[in-house]
């Protein structure tokens, strides 16, 4: 695709929370994704429905700009959450894994500034990749941080060999097993952030629809 392989959205702003309706219950599987400017797999920007129980497995990501992104901003509202991650071989990515608050258009000027969005509960596991530049981007929103950001059995081999691997503000997680090593916002210690993930870590959420 020149754009975005596959796009999870449910709605634009106001329009979009009226609406009401979520993208839910989703399981990807066995595919081969790649897109040159964009996503090989994107969730957003466009979520004010919310997108939850999301399941992806047995992927393979190549040659794209961004491996795994989410996406959001102010004015959306809605959620991101409950989606989990599994067994991805990525290749030729420039950013492996990227969640940033801070992108999208709105319709008009109609939206609610206030109306700020949710991102927790998000697992990638079992991930290996090669020709990375770029291992994470995760930018929050300074208002509503993104949390709950659980990272295991993570390799990504980054060319050429990256000063900087991983960008974070505003976000909190817990990781093992992860190379390059994440953002320290992403090594908690704290009981509760690593109970969370660890109870997530190789488990599925409910299946219904697949693509």
């Amino acid at each position: 695709m020149g754009h975005d392989a596959i796009a999870l959205k449910s709605g634009w702003d106001e329009y979009g929370i009226a609406y009401g309706r979520p993208t839910t219950n989703v399981h990807i599987r066995r595919v081969n994704l790649q897109s040159s400017s964009g996503s090989s797999l994107a969730f957003g920007s466009e979520m004010s429905g919310g997108i939850s129980n999301v399941c992806v497995e047995q992927v393979h990501l190549y040659n794209s700009f961004s491996g795994i992104e989410f996406r959001t901003t102010k004015g959306r509202g809605g959620y991101i959450q409950e989606i989990i991650i599994s067994d991805v071989a990525m290749e030729n990515i420039h950013t492996a894994f990227s969640a940033t608050g801070q992108i999208g258009s709105h319709p008009d000027d109609h939206f609610d500034p206030n109306a700020l969005p949710v991102l927790d509960h998000i697992t990638l596991q079992n991930v290996i990749g090669t020709n990375i530049t770029i291992a994470g981007s995760f930018t929050g929103i300074q208002e509503s941080p993104f949390t709950s950001i659980c990272l295991s059995n993570i390799s990504l081999s980054t060319t050429p060999p990256a000063s900087i691997s991983w960008v974070c503000s505003n976000v909190s997680g817990f990781s093992q097993w992860v190379f390059p090593e994440p953002c320290p916002s992403l090594e908690s210690s704290l009981l509760n952030s690593s109970s969370t993930c660890l109870s997530r870590l190789n488990s599925s959420p409910t299946q219904t629809a697949v693509l």
